[in-house]
């Protein structure tokens, strides 16, 4: 049997577990401990009331300790007001570059993205030199309601695309580029051009490049360090997406990527590196 130093108490929770508390100042510590333990061990989202049943404590206690340890990173609630493992915890998974739990952080803001612009949103990675996307919210319309899902696009006539090879988060394979449309951008130079333009805007565009009539923007997602991990974009049909409304979808989509970048640990008052790539070119220039 475990032993127990004077002057602590123990009692048993209604999940049959011992709960031990301490006179001294460690006893918020354990207390926010254990809560914070079964959060992360929770199989997915866990409510206030779950919580406060599984530690046994007072639910005012856990109200408190909830909220120093949400303002703190490391736990946070969805939009139901469940909660799950905070920025703290995604921005050391993202230390090693690793996508696991991208989506699942994302997908609120993908949700914001579709409920404001109703088109369809997607998050996409660069891989094998293509975009894959790994998540999307479909269109509120018949018309434009594609499943990009799992399906991979070229770099060069995509939105996505051009916005991770603006940042260096994706790199052209060799060969000549395909042709996928009478709008598609072949040439490398302007390309590079126009990747130069990503930067400077903040996002990048296509019209009818990958597929004839489709419009697409998209934005940057950052990780700690200023490096772009994915890209999140809008697309639908050219007679929805109209030049006039294109730069509300735009900075709705910016707003969104930039919510998604500061939780992976971004700080937009740092330059990027391809901001500072572009600053040295143009230097040298």
């Amino acid at each position: 049997m475990a032993e127990f130093r004077t002057g602590q108490a123990r009692r048993v929770n209604r999940t049959g577990r011992y709960v031990v508390s301490s006179p001294n100042g460690t006893q918020a510590v354990d207390r926010a401990a254990r809560l914070l333990t079964e959060v992360m061990h929770a199989p997915g989202s866990v409510t206030f009331t779950e919580l406060a049943a599984a530690t046994g404590l007072a639910k005012s206690t856990t109200s408190r300790l909830l909220l120093a340890l949400e303002r703190n990173g490391l736990v946070r609630r969805d939009d139901a007001g469940r909660f799950r493992p905070g920025e703290m915890f995604v921005r050391f998974a993202w230390r090693g570059g690793a996508e696991a739990g991208l989506t699942e952080v994302a997908q609120p803001y993908l949700d914001r993205l579709g409920e404001a612009t109703g088109e369809t949103v997607n998050l996409g990675v660069g891989r094998d030199g293509m975009v894959e996307q790994i998540a999307q919210v479909d269109s509120v319309y018949l018309i434009g309601a594609t499943n990009w899902l799992g399906r991979a696009v070229p770099l060069h006539c995509s939105a996505a695309g051009k916005v991770l090879l603006a940042h260096g988060a994706a790199t052209l394979p060799a060969g000549r580029l395909e042709r996928r449309t009478d709008q598609t951008v072949t040439s490398r130079a302007a390309l590079e051009a126009e990747l130069a333009t990503v930067i400077e805007r903040g996002y990048a565009v296509i019209d009818g490049e990958l597929e004839p009539g489709l419009v697409a923007v998209a934005a940057p997602i950052y990780r700690d360090g200023g490096a772009v991990v994915a890209a999140l974009s809008v697309s639908g049909p050219g007679t929805r997406l109209t030049p006039p409304r294109i730069a509300d979808v735009a900075a709705a989509c910016v707003a969104q990527a930039s919510g998604l970048s500061e939780i992976l640990g971004h700080r937009p008052d740092r330059a990027t590196p391809a901001a500072q790539a572009q600053a040295e070119r143009e230097g040298a220039a």
